[in-house]
């Protein structure tokens, strides 16, 4: 469920006229719906109730310090892969015992920021990582709680892009590599070796690849309990997906519960998650004017002002997003046509052949589940300016990340003499 809807004639968000955000602030514009964010958070941490897991939102999938705040206000911890995303999570008010730390290509100075907050956990993902951590923690006398992220052979999500759980796969390590990392890591005095973590992907809309993962998960833990090693954390991850309107729904996180509550029944592991395109991904939308529309011989295509590098996600991996004009025409003929914006490649194609209403210059359309990967992922290619992003409350809306000017990119540079 979202907090998106037509009021006479009109798309809202929430109390508000997406038409008034436009005005006010100007398209392109993304548009999150507060009320969107905690219900998503509600439903999935009340569906594993009474287990109480640590669900860390994937601050990748939206990293704007606003929509952090929202969750965090509700006790979402943070799933962070970088130095910057931690110091998001910090200004979003996460305390760093709430904060998980993934990510391959962690650097020496990443851990060691890291280890100085004392995180939650970090989530090691090669042999090499753990040395560098256990030559941190040595260096500077700190201690570090860890968990080693097992790749078991299980993909799945929603493109090959956003797979992650082959064994080809650049995340986490076999299970050979997993046993002998931890008892590794139980034996260095300042490393705390909590658990292990899995994640397999994203978009993940069949719960048999996650349970096959989660068995294996299971297994090995108990397998460390026999040798002694003791496994107090299973970090689940995420990779839950969201409908996208022209896909079948996933299951519910009801289900999701269902099923990970079966596969870890008796288990004295306390459980962690890290959803983000499931919180996030239908909480938002971005807000394009329409240019013009160029008839062609076989179809129409009409020219955004928003463009790839705003929304990346359809040229990157053929993503759709429904397209809802803001002001509603449900009984007008539609006629297919490419959606596209005016970045100089054709890669810049939001849709092709889309069954849409009539649309002249100044309207207003919006591309519907663009909460998730949409501004995070932005870019100033072709030198336009990152666009605003604004939160709704109720009858209230606030710029949460105010228009990029040119001239403020061209102080970060400089001609040399």
């Amino acid at each position: 469920m979202n907090h998106f809807h037509y009021r006479d004639g009109e798309l809202f968000c929430e109390d508000v006229p997406l038409r008034a955000v436009a005005d006010d602030v100007g398209a392109p514009v993304y548009v999150y719906s507060s009320a969107t964010l905690e219900r998503h958070y509600r439903v999935f941490k009340e569906a594993f109730a009474p287990r109480d897991p640590l669900v860390a939102y994937a601050v990748k999938a939206n990293g704007n310090i606003a929509v952090i705040a929202t969750l965090a206000k509700l006790g979402a911890g943070a799933d962070t892969v970088s130095a910057g995303e931690i110091q998001r999570a910090l200004a979003a008010g996460v305390p760093p015992g709430r904060i998980v730390f993934s990510g391959v290509g962690k650097t020496e100075a990443e851990l060691a920021y890291a280890i100085s907050l004392g995180v939650h956990q970090i989530n090691i993902e090669s042999v090499a990582e753990l040395d560098m951590i256990a030559r941190v923690c040595d260096l500077h006398g700190q201690r570090a709680a860890i968990a080693i992220r097992i790749n078991p052979d299980v993909g799945a999500g929603g493109h090959d892009k956003i797979s992650t759980g082959k064994a080809q796969a650049k995340f986490g390590v076999g299970l050979d590599a997993a046993r002998m990392l931890y008892a590794r890591a139980h034996a260095h005095p300042l490393i705390d070796a909590k658990g292990f973590a899995v994640h397999i992907g994203s978009q993940i809309r069949d719960l048999a690849p996650l349970e096959d993962a989660f068995v294996v998960l299971r297994t090995l833990a108990e397998e460390m309990r026999a040798q002694g090693l003791p496994v107090e954390r299973l970090d689940l991850g995420g990779g839950l997906g969201i409908p996208y309107f022209n896909e079948p729904s996933p299951p519910a996180p009801t289900d999701y519960a269902a099923m990970v509550t079966r596969v870890f029944a008796g288990d004295p592991a306390a459980l962690a998650f890290e959803p983000g395109r499931l919180i996030a991904g239908n909480a938002g939308v971005l807000v394009s004017r329409v240019i013009r529309l160029q008839p062609r011989p076989e179809r129409d295509i009409l020219v955004l002002d928003a463009a790839m590098n705003d929304l990346i996600r359809p040229a990157m991996y053929e993503a759709f997003h429904d397209i809802w004009p803001v002001r509603e025409a449900p009984d007008a003929p539609r006629a297919p046509m490419d959606v596209v914006g005016p970045i100089c490649e054709t890669g810049d194609t939001f849709a092709r052949a889309r069954a849409l209403p009539p649309l002249s210059p100044d309207d207003l359309v919006a591309f519907m589940s663009a909460g998730a990967y949409g501004a995070a992922m932005s870019s100033t290619y072709n030198a336009r300016p990152l666009i605003p992003e604004v939160l709704v409350r109720g009858d209230r809306f606030d710029v949460v990340r105010r228009r990029w000017k040119v001239s403020e990119q061209l102080e970060l540079e400089r001609i040399p003499e």
